[in-house]
């Protein structure tokens, strides 16, 4: 199979440096979700565009979640947190809570306290109420997986994307 016309094959070679891989994955469109949990001083959320479905048997996901992150302390102690995916209609809600310092959970943010005292955010596409069955470290992060315990699908919609660096929509 030749490639078309148009591709330019690959002409140099970088070392794997985190500038790489992070001019790399702006070239992958990930879908934008918020991982929120109830933390000592009351609930606690992130932007994460690294959510993986794991396996539909038992129903199962993944994140990754910086260890300096002001959410992961709680993250950390956790026995539930909430998945939240996000729709286009949601840039400023991702935008709040990538946001460092944000009051996240402050008016606009229309939210309430779902099973297991999980933070549910309102107006989302769909969601997830899971029960953490494991931190793997990987460098300064962790690798959360958790079972799906209940949720949402039913939200009307189409999903956020995040995309060279910004936030943007499907298009047809």
């Amino acid at each position: 199979m030749t490639a078309p016309s148009d591709l330019v094959a690959p002409t140099s070679f970088q070392p794997a440096s985190p500038g790489l891989l992070r001019s790399v994955f702006r070239r992958h469109a990930a879908g934008v979700a918020v991982i929120t949990a109830r933390g000592a001083r009351g609930p606690v959320g992130f932007t994460a565009t690294s959510l993986t479905s794991v396996c539909a048997e038992p129903p199962m996901i993944s994140f990754g979640v910086g260890t300096g992150a002001s959410s992961w302390p709680a993250i950390s102690r956790t026995e539930y947190l909430g998945v939240h995916i996000l729709g286009e209609h949601q840039e400023e809600l991702a935008a709040t809570f990538a946001r460092s310092g944000a009051d996240r959970f402050a008016a606009p943010t229309a939210w309430r306290d779902g099973p297991q005292g999980v933070p549910l955010l309102d107006g989302v596409l769909a969601w997830l109420v899971c029960r953490v069955v494991a931190r793997v470290p990987a460098g300064d992060h962790r690798i959360v997986v958790a079972e799906a315990v209940g949720g949402d699908s039913t939200g009307a919609g189409r999903p956020l994307l995040y995309h060279e660096g910004r936030f943007n929509a499907l298009r047809d």
